[in-house]
Formats: C-alpha cells, sequence, structure tokens
C-alpha cells in the first residue's frame, strides 16, 4: 500500500525515543533531522510505562507536543504500538502472563519482550493500549504509518500456550490418529491416546519429537501473527486509509514464516544487523534485503502479473518494503562492537535500496545517556551533531533524496533461491546426523556464491512463479511435499535448469524421511540415488577433483543417469561422484553433496548459470564490486559499490545519479565510493 507514507521520497530515519529526553531537546532533534533531511521516525515503540502508568490511566500530552513539532518539522511519524514492552505494573497485576521457558522457570519483568502472547491478560492489554491510541492519533496530520509491536519473536510455555497449543493441534491436525501419524509417535511409547497428555515440547531427557518441535514452531508463528492482527484490525478500523506494518527481526531462533506473514502487512519492513565484521558484512547485507524483496512479493496489494527474464514487462508496481532499523555506525560481532569505517553505512544503505527497500532507516536517533543500550549505534552519537556518524547521515539523506526516480524500477534478477522457514527450523533438530547442520547458513552459502559471482537472485519460497527465472537453487530445502517436489519438476520440465545441495527434499511436512534412497522427493530428477551420509567434524573437510574441498557434510552417490562434475579424492569415498550434472530435456540438473569451499562454489554457480543462459548483472566489474540493476520499461538504474579500499573502474555508460556527472563507456569509483547510473537506454 502507497499513500500517506509514500510522499515520492526515500525515507530516510530511525527510531525516536523522546520519552528520554527533556522537552528541551525534542526542538534540537527536529532541527537536526531537517539537517540530515530526515523525513520519517518511529516513535513510541517501547513507552508503554509512559503512554499509560497506570491502569487505564493515560498520559498523552508528551506525544501530542511530539508529533505536533515533527510535522511541523515536515517529518512524518510511524506511530508505534508499545506491546513489546509491558509496563511493571501490568507484569505485577498478571503473572500468569510472563512468559516461561522450556526448563519451566517464569521470567521476570526487567528487559523487554516479557510477556506470553497466548495469555489472554497480555492480548486483552495489548489491545486496549492499541485502541487507546488509535482513537487518538488515527487521523493525526503527522500520522504515516503504524509500526505494530517491535519484533515479534517471544514464545513460551506457560499453562496458557500449552492450552492455546492443544487447540491449535486440533485445528491442524483434526484428530489425534492424523497427529500420531504425523509425529510418529509409535517411536518411544509416545502414542497420544488424549488431547490432554499433548504438551509444549518442554525440556526432556533425551530428544524430543522432531514433529512435535516443529509444529511449535509453526504455532508460535500463527499465535504471533493472530496477536498482530488483532492490533492491526483495531488500527485500521479507526481508519483504513494508513497503513500498518511490524518489523521483521531476522535470526534462525525467530519462530516466525515472514513470507507468511507478508500477506497481513500493508509494507514488509524488516530489521538488519549484520553479525561479521569482514566482506561478509556486505553478503549478510545482501542476502537480508533479497529475503525481504522475496517476503514482498506476498504482500495482499502486490499485484500479480507476469514478468519477463529481464524484469518488469508492464507498468505493475514493485515489491516494495523498508529496512526499519539498521545500524549507523556499528557492527555487532560476538562479544564487541566494530565502529564501521567510513562509507560504510552508506553502501549498505544503497545496498537496501538497489534490492528495493524504500529507504534506510536506524535504530535509533538519537544514543541514549542510559539504559541497556546506551552503546547501541546512533545517528546523533553520545558526541552529538559535530561527528563523523552525524555528517554522514547528512550525506545520506542528500543522496537518498538524489535518487527518488529509482522507486519506479524493480530488482532484476534471473536465478531464483528456494527458502522455506520450516525446513530451516527441521535442520535444527538435535536427533539430526550432525550439530553443523543450519538451513540459514546454507541459504547464505548459496546466495554468497551468487553474490561474489555477480548474480541478481531473487528469494523464492515453494509455490512461487518460476517463469522469469532460467535457474532455481535449493540450498538444503529439507522438507517437501508433493506439491513442493511438483513445483520443482515443473520447472525443469518446462526447460528450466536446477542446482540442489545436500539434504534437500529429504523429509515431507513433518519431518519424515522419505524412503527408498536420498533425496527422495528429487531423486529421479537429478539422475541418481544417495545411500548414505558421511557427516564431516566441525575441523574436517574433504578434498574435491579439480583441488576444491568440502566441509560439513560429504554422501556415498549412486548414478543413476546423471554424469559426475567432481568427485571425491582419498578416503573411503575416493573416485565416488561428489558434485553431479544431469539433462533433464532442454533443461539441466546438477546436485552438490557437500558444502563446497567458497571459490569452489563460486566456480560451480558459474557453471550451472552459463549453461542456464543467466549473465552477470556487471560481467566487467572488479572483484569487490558489487552490482544490482533495477528496471522499469524503457529505463533502468546500475547501482555500483566500491567494498575495496582503492578506486576502481567499471565499464558503464549513463548519467551518475549521485554525482551529476555523466559516464561515457567507464565510471571511476573512490575507494569505498558508489555510484548509480542512469543507463542510456539500450
Amino acid at each position: 500500500m502507497v499513500g500517506m507514507w509514500d510522499d515520492g521520497r526515500l525515507c530516510h530515519g530511525g527510531d525516536y525515543n523522546p520519552e528520554q529526553w527533556p522537552a528541551a531537546t525534542w526542538r534540537e532533534d527536529v532541527a537536526l533531522m531537517r539537517r540530515a533531511r530526515v523525513n520519517l521516525v518511529t516513535v513510541g515503540v517501547f513507552a508503554w510505562s509512559r503512554l499509560e502508568p497506570a491502569p487505564g490511566r493515560y498520559d498523552f500530552g508528551w506525544l501530542d507536543e511530539v508529533l505536533d513539532l515533527l510535522h511541523d518539522g515536515g517529518i512524518r511519524v510511524a506511530l508505534a504500538t508499545p506491546t513489546a514492552s509491558p509496563p511493571p505494573w501490568f507484569s505485577l497485576a498478571h503473572p500468569d502472563a510472563l512468559p516461561v521457558t522450556a526448563d519451566g522457570v517464569r521470567l521476570h519483568h526487567g528487559s523487554r519482550d516479557t510477556y506470553c502472547a497466548a495469555a489472554p491478560s497480555y492480548r486483552a492489554a495489548a489491545r486496549g493500549i492499541a485502541a487507546t491510541l488509535a482513537a487518538r492519533y488515527a487521523h493525526h496530520p503527522a500520522l504515516a504509518m503504524w509500526h505494530v509491536h517491535n519484533e515479534y519473536g517471544t514464545t513460551c510455555h506457560c499453562p496458557h500456550t500449552e492450552a492455546a497449543f492443544r487447540r491449535w493441534l486440533v485445528d491442524r491436525h483434526g484428530d489425534l490418529d492424523a497427529l500420531n501419524a504425523a509425529w510418529a509417535t509409535s517411536f518411544w511409547s509416545q502414542h497420544y491416546t488424549d488431547w490432554a497428555y499433548v504438551s509444549t515440547p518442554r525440556a526432556t531427557q533425551y530428544l524430543g519429537n522432531p514433529g512435535h518441535l516443529l509444529d511449535f514452531r509453526r504455532f508460535w508463528s500463527d499465535t504471533l501473527l493472530a496477536a498482530y492482527v488483532e492490533q492491526r484490525d483495531l488500527l485500521k478500523a479507526a481508519n483504513p486509509a494508513v497503513p500498518v506494518t511490524t518489523n521483521y527481526v531476522l535470526g534462525d531462533w525467530v519462530p516466525v514464516d515472514h513470507a507468511r506473514w507478508a500477506r497481513e502487512v500493508d509494507l514488509v519492513a524488516i530489521d538488519h544487523y549484520p553479525s561479521v565484521v569482514d566482506g561478509g558484512a556486505e553478503e549478510q547485507t545482501a542476502l537480508a534485503a533479497d529475503l525481504a524483496r522475496g517476503w514482498a512479493r506476498h504482500g495482499h496489494t502486490r499485484a500479480a502479473t507476469p514478468r519477463g527474464p529481464a524484469g518488469p514487462t508492464r507498468a505493475d508496481p514493485p515489491a516494495t518494503w523498508l529496512l526499519m532499523e539498521s545500524a549507523a555506525s556499528q557492527i555487532h560481532t560476538t562479544g564487541r562492537a566494530h565502529t564501521k569505517e567510513p562509507g560504510r553505512m552508506a553502501r549498505h544503505s544503497l545496498s537496501h535500496v538497489a534490492r528495493g527497500s524504500r529507504g534506510a532507516m536506524f535504530f535509533q536517533w538519537r544514543a541514549p545517556a542510559g539504559g541497556a543500550e546506551r552503546f547501541h549505534s546512533a545517528l546523533v552519537p553520545h558526541t552529538g551533531a559535530d561527528s563523523r556518524v552525524f555528517r554522514e547521515s547528512v550525506r545520506l539523506g542528500e543522496t537518498l533524496d538524489r535518487l527518488a526516480e529509482i522507486t519506479a524500477g524493480e530488482t532484476t534478477a534471473s536465478v531464483a533461491l528456494a527458502w522455506d522457514a520450516a525446513s530451516g527450523w527441521a535442520l535444527r533438530h538435535p536427533g539430526m546426523p550432525s550439530a553443523l547442520l543450519d538451513g540459514h547458513a546454507e541459504l547464505a552459502a548459496a546466495h554468497r556464491a551468487l553474490w561474489r559471482a555477480g548474480y541478481g537472485c531473487d528469494v523464492v519460497v515453494p509455490g512461487d512463479p518460476l517463469d522469469r527465472y532460467r535457474l532455481l537453487v535449493l540450498p538444503a530445502l529439507y522438507l517437501a511435499d508433493d506439491a513442493t517436489a511438483g513445483w520443482v519438476h515443473d520447472h525443469v520440465e518446462a526447460g528450466g535448469h536446477l542446482l540442489v545441495s545436500y539434504l534437500s527434499g529429504v523429509a515431507d511436512p513433518h519431518a519424515r524421511v522419505h524412503l527408498g534412497g536420498y533425496p527422495g522427493a528429487y531423486r529421479d530428477l537429478l539422475g541418481l540415488r544417495v545411500e548414505e551420509f558421511h557427516p564431516l567434524a566441525a575441523d574436517e573437510q574433504v578434498l574435491l577433483s579439480g583441488g576444491g574441498t568440502g566441509r560439513i557434510w560429504s554422501e556415498t552417490v549412486h548414478l543413476r543417469g546423471a554424469e559426475p562434475v567432481g568427485t571425491y579424492v582419498g578416503g573411503v569415498l575416493d573416485g565416488r561422484p561428489a558434485v553431479t550434472r544431469h539433462r533433464v530435456g532442454t533443461g539441466t540438473t546438477w546436485y552438490l553433496s557437500t558444502r563446497p569451499d567458497d571459490g569452489t562454489y563460486r566456480r560451480l554457480v558459474t557453471e550451472a548459470a552459463r549453461v542456464a543462459g543467466v549473465d552477470p548483472v556487471c560481467p566487467a566489474a572488479p572483484p569487490g564490486v558489487e552490482a544490482v540493476r533495477r528496471a522499469a520499461p524503457g529505463t533502468s538504474w546500475l547501482f555500483l559499490l566500491n567494498h575495496t579500499d582503492r578506486p576502481q573502474r567499471v565499464p558503464a555508460d549513463g548519467l551518475d545519479l549521485l554525482t551529476g556527472v555523466p559516464a561515457d563507456g567507464e565510471v571511476t569509483l573512490p575507494a569505498g565510493g558508489a555510484a548509480v547510473l542512469r543507463e542510456h537506454p539500450r
């Protein structure tokens, strides 16, 4: 949905917490926001205790003043419902709504996210504050959108959850016979004869039931979504014209199926914080943005119209999403906060914008003097406006204003990368053959190989249309039902190409293994049969013919029509196929029975893309220069991001929107710099 939040500019701003500051600072904030060309701020995310200091007693005077100041300054507001942090009085009055861990420990008030979304008292209180805010502010002129809650993902094992989980299971399975079959409960005497015997998957003596654990993740995704929808509907009833969203938090711990949630938001919004310092931060940024764009295509306001392989073929709206939170000046790694080098904030922001974000937002506007996140990154750091970070934010605001025209275009890609939340959850079960299995890591490895080779890719979920893609990649897409298997088969039978990594299609949606040899759902399509797994230790690798190596996994592969592209060297698998290729009609299927090293993976995806007829976005871009293209009918824009510490020359033609300087055959990117070219028509 566009309209109130979309004024034609790219968004720049972030989380603003005026309740943490005296009123005199608010006017300074608005003046600084105008300097930085900030045009959207999120207000009130964690302000419940200030908005409702006692049950049913409200204090809106400070928020009225802040919203009026922001509106007078030309700054729009994403007004949040503060339900991610109930106030102290609520936790004291409703201890049953405090979350319980799998070990049976009830947590206490004192941090954020201390609530159970299955507790009726919490849900009622959340609806109450949302309805009260809606009644007061639904028509405020500063209001651009509603921001419900914050980073949904908190789980619980309390009695409320247990009762809700049983109701959910009845709705999903219908009866106990179906549940027992789905969970294979005859194993270890787990057969259920009464719904009352079914609990949440608490901490237990040994391995929990994989179907039980998987359904609990699904239950929490649905329960949290229901909590969001309750608030959304109240806000929509007050003013249907105002868009409503919530900010997705990324991570394997999050029990949320974001693709499914995208149908319930007016705008997909994500928070992204890279976790590695080296070039991996740029790779993580690209993957997060591609995921968000994939989820945005599932939005209920998205027009579902066909596209050609090079991009949009008609004037349908691009898959719109927004980077709602990011860190201006830090990369938070394990145990420390790394200070971003000059220019890195802008490059990360432009990488998101190139991939479809309607701007770059940050947590947070002003660094607080106290509180748990007092040293978190901010656009206005503790040193104030006289700082490198704030000066860079000013330059970023200017840059984003120059790029408004690119919102007409859509990011182009001819490679589809398949991802399914439940497959990732299922691979983390402790009863798998290796503790190193990680669905998101496999997705990231495949995406990294494509990114380093210069290919644009879209992240899809099973069932998405594939007519615009020449190559489909399945990185450990562990679960596959008949519909998913048919989706993959149809793509290949239509002439598409396919690259499959180990542990794809091995189990059904209940995590029950397909029998007869691996990968059960795709054996015939790949022209092979895997007989046996050989998981590798964390410090172990296998040698591959051609000089590469494999990690984490290896397999005994028998060929059934496929040909070997690479073999194992040494050990019990010496000479056996490691990477295979199989012709199916006019398409080709590839199989990786191990995780190749990054260089080998890049060479393999490059060869698979070449056979599929897919070219890199900018074939002549030197290593370390990221290229992304957005296109609209008759127009295209090429983003070039130099992630190296020296100038780079890139063959290109067009007008650089950042400098106003035309490029005639070549553009020179400064060290750590960028260019956004409106390309000459071809």
